[in-house]
């Protein structure tokens, strides 16, 4: 399942960390050509790259294409590892530079950076902190994951409970925090569309980490004082709801994320965001049903085809 059609892996050795080895996996398509724009893809939190679909789009549209799988994720999670851990999201930037820094030398220098939920998360945080931002034209994130979504009593308390839980065990833990509907809705085993690999990507998911949940809100604080330079677009669905169990519904909204709080905070990530709402998207836009996610292939396109850039 790790081996997609007309795509290939390259692992990227990367500094030993508090678990020993780490790698990334930087994947690429076969049909790139060089000396055009490009695009690097960030997954999401339990996820890794399968939507090969979304690459042969930005082929289509003349674009090379490459995606990340992150440390601890899909194609890099090695035996040693916890599943998706991490401690500080900054963890992730030694891979994302060094892919981006192959990329600007592969093609025309016109990169762009595409971050789903966690990876938009972490790829907004990439843009204010990181030199090799300065290599990137534009940010496009799909349903970033901005804010937990809970309200304001539920985040104060996770948060407290998470700084207590780290004190006593690195690897302390939550298990059944996540709803099995997503993945039921996207796969094709189920009742979705798509095929990957559910030992990557779990119905059930992976143990939620409380040293995770510490990182991800320290990033999304982070993100009050945003200063992204460059021209960002934020898509996200229409409409959001909590769900515990699979309904058809869970194919038009987005189940994982509330979109009032994406709306909020995407706008406040930069002086040039562009809001895109798709009518009846999922939480990943990009794997709605095909009426909803080629409005927003074109709509993504639109934006990139008028891009104009202050670099």
């Amino acid at each position: 399942m790790n081996k997609l059609k007309d795509y290939s892996s390259k692992t990227i050795r990367l500094e030993p960390d508090y678990e020993g080895e780490v790698t990334a996996t930087l994947v690429s398509s076969d049909l790139n050509k060089g000396n055009r724009k490009s695009v690097l893809y960030l997954h999401g939190y339990i996820d890794y790259f399968f939507q090969a679909h979304l690459g042969e789009k930005f082929i289509e549209h003349e674009f090379d294409f490459f995606a990340l799988d992150l440390r601890k994720y899909g194609r890099s999670l090695l035996p040693h590892q916890h599943p998706n851990y991490c401690r500080d999201i900054k963890e992730y930037y030694e891979e994302i530079g060094l892919a981006i820094q192959h990329i600007h030398k592969s093609g025309n220098g016109e990169v762009f950076l595409l971050g789903h939920s966690t990876g938009g998360l972490v790829a907004s945080n990439f843009m204010n902190d990181v030199p090799e931002k300065d290599l990137i034209k534009g940010l496009i994130l799909n349903s970033p994951f901005l804010d937990f979504n809970q309200n304001e009593l539920q985040k104060h308390l996770v948060y407290f409970a998470a700084k207590i839980m780290t004190r006593f065990s690195e690897f302390s833990k939550i298990e059944g925090a996540l709803s099995p509907a997503y993945v039921k809705s996207i796969h094709k085993d189920y009742y979705g569309e798509w095929d990957f690999d559910l030992n990557w990507k779990p119905v059930k998911g992976f143990p939620t980490y409380f040293y995770w949940l510490l990182a991800i809100r320290n990033a999304q604080k982070s993100l009050s004082s945003s200063n992204i330079k460059v021209p960002i677009l934020v898509m996200f669905s229409s409409n959001s709801e909590r769900v515990s169990k699979y309904s058809e519904k869970v194919k038009y909204k987005d189940i994982v994320l509330d979109v009032k709080d994406i709306k909020r905070l995407g706008a406040k990530l930069g002086a040039k965001v562009s809001l895109l709402e798709i009518e009846n998207a999922m939480h990943d836009v990009f794997l709605s049903t095909s009426e909803v996610r080629e409005k927003a292939f074109t709509a993504m396109f639109k934006w990139l085809n008028d891009f104009k850039s202050d670099n």
